[in-house]
């Protein structure tokens, strides 16, 4: 394999998961939440996201399986590796420290009023806890951006820059409650820099161990995986996270946006 393209999907996955750093700069040099947008950003990731995994990875990954497995096992192995990404992502969720859950959308101007009601020891522990979620939450999204780029560079961006898009409200979640535990915007901005890097983390790790394996059986299960995790996130996360800061509509409109887009994304590099 090319190592360009190998140096091209971590680039990819790199910039994913740096983007919780992107959050944490707005929650510091903004005073207020633009709702709306958020809401239609992150409706158009979980658009791109969903568009993407049922229209082409699923289909690529059922390819491959049906080349090495056969039409039959071939659809069974597809459809059990799609479900089995979601089930590992949920498990992810319930395993992780639930503590002031750090998908949970919040305003930049509702944190002026946490430290009234917490205690910096309990502050602190928000934002590290926040920061270990996201950690080990963004591991399989790493592998799953590093995956899709390898195999194809355009679907690789654009899953990249929906994952961006989710991982800036995170961002926030991590930075705020650090910040006001300790007065320091740059530990704040530091930790929730660094919770990021498990994005490519995960890349690297997919890499060592699978990707010298690489053949049609472990390519397909691993794509039909990736699409599992994605739509699960989606469902999980995005779209509520989108309604909760947002009109529902503004929200819709958002998914189908980034679905269109996906399209004709998809379309263009036929």
């Amino acid at each position: 394999m090319p190592i360009d393209n190998v140096l091209a999907a971590f680039g990819l996955t790199l910039f994913a998961g740096l983007a919780t750093g992107v959050g944490s700069a707005l929650a510091f040099f903004t005073n207020q939440t633009n709702t709306r947008f958020l809401a239609g950003a992150l409706g158009f990731s979980a658009g791109v996201m969903i568009y993407v995994s049922m229209i082409e990875i699923f289909f690529k990954a059922r390819e491959s399986l049906i080349i090495a497995l056969g039409e039959s096992r071939g659809q069974w192995y597809t459809v059990m590796a799609f479900f089995g990404g979601m089930f590992l992502i949920g498990l992810i969720d319930k395993v992780v420290p639930s503590f002031e859950n750090p998908h949970e959308p919040r305003k930049i101007e509702e944190m002026d009023d946490i430290e009234d009601s917490c205690q910096k020891s309990d502050l602190m522990r928000m934002g590290i806890f926040s920061a270990i979620a996201i950690a080990v939450h963004n591991f399989p999204e790493g592998m799953a951006t590093f995956a899709a780029a390898l195999n194809d560079p355009a679907l690789g961006l654009s899953i990249a820059v929906a994952i961006a898009i989710h991982n800036i409200p995170e961002g926030i979640a991590v930075s705020v409650p650090i910040y006001y535990a300790t007065g320091s915007k740059r530990r704040a901005f530091t930790l929730s820099f660094l919770s990021g890097l498990s994005e490519p983390l995960g890349a690297l790790v997919g890499y060592l161990i699978l990707f010298h394996f690489l053949n049609d059986v472990v390519f397909g299960l691993l794509f039909a995986s990736v699409a599992g995790i994605m739509v699960f996130i989606s469902l999980d996360e995005l779209l509520p996270a989108a309604e909760k800061y947002g009109e529902h509509h503004i929200a819709i409109y958002g998914v189908t946006a980034g679905m269109a887009v996906m399209a004709v994304s998809l379309l263009l590099f036929v």
